[in-house]
Parts: C-alpha cells; sequence; structure tokens
C-alpha cells in the first residue's frame, strides 16, 4: 500500500519549504526537503562590479546573518589580495560575529524550536504561559544586534566594514556602554539556562550525524583556515581553499536549491558540529549549562542542535565580554586599512556564522573587478543531512501514526534553524 505525508509548508523558519514522503508498506520510496523559494541570483548580480561595492550587495543575502556575509566576503578578497589585517581588526569581528550568534541563536531556541518542545503552536501562545522567558530571549536578542551595530554601524545590512579593516573604529566610551549590557546579558543567561533546564528533549530519532566546521588556528572560534570533518574517532582535515571538495554542490530535481555532499554522503554543519569538533574551547558559564542539559558529544539525535545553540549563545556572551574587556584594557588604537592594488587573482574564505559554515570566493580581473563568484551557505550544505535525518524518523516510526510522525518532520527541520531564502543560489563557475 501506498501513502503519502506531506508538510505543505514549513512554519518557523525563514523562507518557503516543505516535506514530501512517500511509503510503499513500511519502506521510505521518497523522501524530499522541498525548497520553492524564487532563484536568487547575487553571484550574477555582483559579476563586472568593482571589488569594493561587492559587500554591500551580498550582506543583503540574509538580514539575520548579514554581518557573517559581509565579513566573509571580505576575508574573500583580502585572501585574493592578498591583504593582511591586524590583530584588533580581527578581535572586532570576533566580538561581530559573537553579537551574531546571540542574536540569532536567542530567536531560534527561544521562539523557533522552544515552541516545538513545550507543545506550543507558536511564540506568541508560548509567551502567554512563559512570559518572562520570552523576554529573556528578547533582551538578549536584542544585546546581540547591538553589538553588531557598534562594529559594523548597523544592526542589519552593516556600512562600517571595508577591505582590511573598518570605516570607523568604536570608541572607549563605546565600548565601556557596551560591557553593561553584555554583564546584563550574562543574569539572562542565568535566566535562560533555568528555563531550558526544565525542558525534556524529544528522542524520537537515532542516527549518526557526521559533523563539520572549520577549526580555529587561535582564539576566534568562528575563524578558520582549514575545514574539519569527523569520521568516527578521527578528523579529517580540508584547507578552505579546497572547499568544493567538500561541498561538492549539485542540483536535485525537488529542489530550487542545490545539495552538498562529501564521498558521497552527507554532513551537517552549524552548532552542534561545531561543539563536537572544538567543543574543548567551551568553559565557564558555557560549560554549566552544557553538563545541566546533557548535551551528548557525539550525538544521534539531531534535535539536540538546539541545546548545542543554546550552549553557544551563552559562550558567546561570556566571550563578548571577555574581548571587550580584552579591547579596553589595550586601548583603541587610531588605524586605517592597509592599502592593496588591484590586480587578477582569486581567493576563498570561510567563517562559522550561525546556521554554520558559509563559504565566499572570488576571481577578479586587472582592474579589480569580479570575473565570477561563488557563495555556498549552511542551509545549501545541511539539505542533504536534514533529508537523511528525516528518513531516519519516518523509518524508525513503526506503529506511530501519519500525524504525529509529520509533526516529527517539521520537529528535525527546524532542529537546523534553517535560512531557506539563503540556500538558493544558481552559478556556472569558472575553474
Amino acid at each position: 500500500m501506498t501513502r503519502t505525508i506531506t508538510v505543505d509548508h514549513l512554519a518557523r523558519v525563514e523562507g518557503h519549504g516543505g516535506i514530501t514522503v512517500v511509503l510503499e508498506g513500511d519502506q521510505v520510496s521518497k523522501l524530499e526537503f522541498d525548497v520553492f523559494e524564487g532563484i536568487r541570483l547575487f553571484e550574477g548580480l555582483v559579476r563586472g562590479r568593482s571589488m569594493e561595492d561587492v559587500t554591500g550587495i551580498v550582506s543583503r543575502i540574509c538580514a539575520i546573518c548579514s554581518h557573517g556575509h559581509s565579513i566573509t566576503s571580505l576575508q574573500a578578497l583580502e585572501n585574493a589580495l592578498g591583504v593582511e589585517v591586524t590583530p584588533q581588526t580581527r578581535r572586532l569581528r570576533d566580538l561581530a560575529y559573537h553579537g551574531s550568534n546571540i542574536e540569532s541563536h536567542a530567536l531560534h531556541v527561544f521562539c523557533l524550536a522552544l515552541p516545538d518542545l513545550l507543545g506550543h503552536p507558536s511564540v506568541v501562545s508560548l509567551a502567554g504561559v512563559m512570559p518572562d522567558a520570552v523576554k529573556t530571549a528578547l533582551r538578549l536578542k536584542k544585546l546581540g544586534n547591538t553589538i553588531q551595530e557598534v562594529i559594523g554601524g548597523r544592526a542589519v545590512h552593516p556600512v562600517n566594514y571595508v577591505i582590511g579593516g573598518f570605516g570607523k573604529l568604536p570608541g572607549t566610551d563605546d565600548l565601556l556602554t557596551l560591557k553593561k549590557e553584555i554583564t546584563a546579558g550574562l543574569a539572562d543567561c542565568e535566566r535562560a539556562l533555568e528555563v531550558l533546564a526544565t525542558v525534556s528533549i524529544p528522542d524520537f530519532v537515532h542516527e549518526p550525524i557526521r559533523c563539520a566546521a572549520l577549526l580555529p588556528e587561535d582564539e576566534a572560534f568562528f575563524f578558520g583556515s582549514t575545514i574539519g570533518i569527523s569520521e568516527g574517532a578521527g578528523v579529517t582535515r580540508i584547507p578552505v581553499r579546497d572547499y568544493r571538495t567538500l561541498t561538492n554542490e549539485h542540483c536535485v530535481s525537488h529542489s530550487h536549491a542545490k545539495h552538498s555532499k562529501h564521498d558521497n554522503r552527507s554532513y551537517m554543519v552549524g552548532a552542534l558540529p561545531r561543539l563536537t569538533l572544538n567543543g574543548d574551547r567551551v568553559g565557564g558559564l558555557a560549560r554549566k549549562a552544557w553538563e545541566q542539559l546533557r548535551l551528548p558529544i557525539p550525538s544521534a539525535n539531531i534535535v539536540m542542535n538546539n541545546i548545542a545553540q543554546a550552549v553557544e549563545m551563552i559562550y558567546s556572551v561570556e566571550q563578548a565580554l571577555t574581548i571587550v574587556d580584552g579591547l579596553v584594557a589595550d586601548g583603541i588604537r587610531e588605524e586605517t586599512p592597509p592599502p592593496y592594488r588591484p590586480h587578477a587573482c582569486r581567493g576563498a574564505a570561510a567563517t562559522e556564522v550561525p546556521r554554520g559554515t558559509l563559504y565566499y570566493s572570488y576571481e577578479l580581473d586587472e582592474q579589480g573587478c569580479v570575473l565570477s563568484a561563488d557563495v555556498i551557505t549552511p542551509t545549501a550544505q545541511n539539505l542533504s543531512n536534514a533529508e537523511d535525518q528525516m528518513r531516519a524518523v519516518v523509518t524508525q516510526s513503526a506503529g506511530v501514526t501519519d500525524n504525529l510522525i509529520k509533526q516529527w518532520l517539521q520537529v528535525v527541520a527546524r532542529a537546523y534553524d534553517p535560512c531557506i531564502s539563503c540556500s538558493v543560489h544558481v552559478i556556472r563557475t569558472a575553474n
């Protein structure tokens, strides 16, 4: 007997997507994470544009991750041009990334995922019974936005990032004000942990998760030049410049977004992979949260990505305070971005944005205009893995009603915190 389970519209995610499952008896004959967002052409839009213009354009790919798109774009250009940034610039960029992590994870964990875990249809319903928890989350989200605004000039679509540095550096007074707000944010993290400690995490899927994330080279958690891929007890390493050997983007018939597989197997990027590969860096209140919320590493329960995001959110608040204290102690040194000369070149870069690893590459002509561009977002990389996890949900749900399976499929999809609009791109690249 053939039966079909369909999610026509996946709610509480960014963008438009659905899920289709076809079963022949107890066997899954088709499972598709349908992405039917309109095709986005940002790589084509920047072709022919000056390298000094493209960062402002690509930041519009995503409002939530606009700072990540800007800085990753700049790093790809800097790698192409041979521009070395100062330690101060690196610290300020790292601070902006922690702000992005706080803002994004607070929104997802409490407003999009927590309703699933507590049986509410929306955050509006949740706020009716847990108003303080929702207010705490919104304060943390605002804190993340404030950090990004201080560094990037605006909370969304920043205007202060330039090749090699910044248009304007924050002042000591800006940082001292920010320190007060981050300190208040730590108290909110304690409140958030109290709420999450009362939540039971559903355990309806057991499927190994192959993880990929950047391997940091210094104190900056979200930056690196090497990709790590968990392979059982070991880790495979790939230089960022060779990122296409990992992503291997290819078209699928049911999605406007491409899929990625490495060695013909799916992989996951995001908070859970980062903690799987780099969790030894996490201490303080974030480590307390990790232990209190019983986050297993490695994990075969994709729903635990929500808990990993909560741990990372707390980690980012703590790290933001450490960075601000260091910048205040050292003093902000006035510096101008280093000079550079337009020439024919190419370069790639990757950073860890809230949903996972983001890749950029550019090829420039002798005048510094873009000949080709490539952008690969975390959600695009996660789609194949999401389908594998959903297939496991269905195959491990013998005797469960179709309505409950349908609910579980949505919980799994939302656990990835997908940014569906950002996943769609079409580009013919030069090799």
